[in-house]
């Protein structure tokens, strides 16, 4: 037997495991901010119509994309749905509760499944009904 302690399984170094009494600050939002961030890149690279007056039918009737594609307008809308869906799975997920009050735990859930709703809501009506 050798002189070194032996570690219990689970503890490595001082900083492998964070702090038993402590939660994630962003516990629960992850998937609300990575979401995002994708949902920015995706309007970046697909460059929507977002002014009524380049709309290839202003003027007259008809409903017309505003992506370059109309395929686009589905895609879009379940990318949004996509990243709804996401944020609920993540609220329901242990991991998110760790070390919150339940009453915590239903406020951060609340304002994140919300906070994604609205979000996905706006960037629907100002990307889709643009050129309808």
């Amino acid at each position: 037997m050798s002189g070194t302690p032996r570690v219990p399984p689970g503890r490595g170094e001082a900083g492998d495991v964070p702090p038993a009494g402590r939660p994630a600050r962003f516990g629960g939002f992850r998937a609300l901010g990575g979401g995002a961030v994708v949902i920015v890149v995706a309007l970046l690279i697909l460059r929507p119509i977002v002014d009524s007056r380049d709309c290839p039918n202003h003027g007259g009737n008809g409903n017309a994309s505003s992506f370059g594609d109309e395929r686009l307008d589905l895609v879009f809308v379940l990318l949004l749905l996509g990243w709804l869906a996401a944020v609920v799975v993540e609220q329901a997920l242990p991991v998110a509760w760790r070390h919150r009050r339940p009453v915590e735990i239903t406020l951060r859930a609340a304002a994140a499944v919300l906070l994604g709703l609205a979000a996905s809501c706006c960037l629907a009506v100002e990307v889709l009904v643009t050129c309808h």
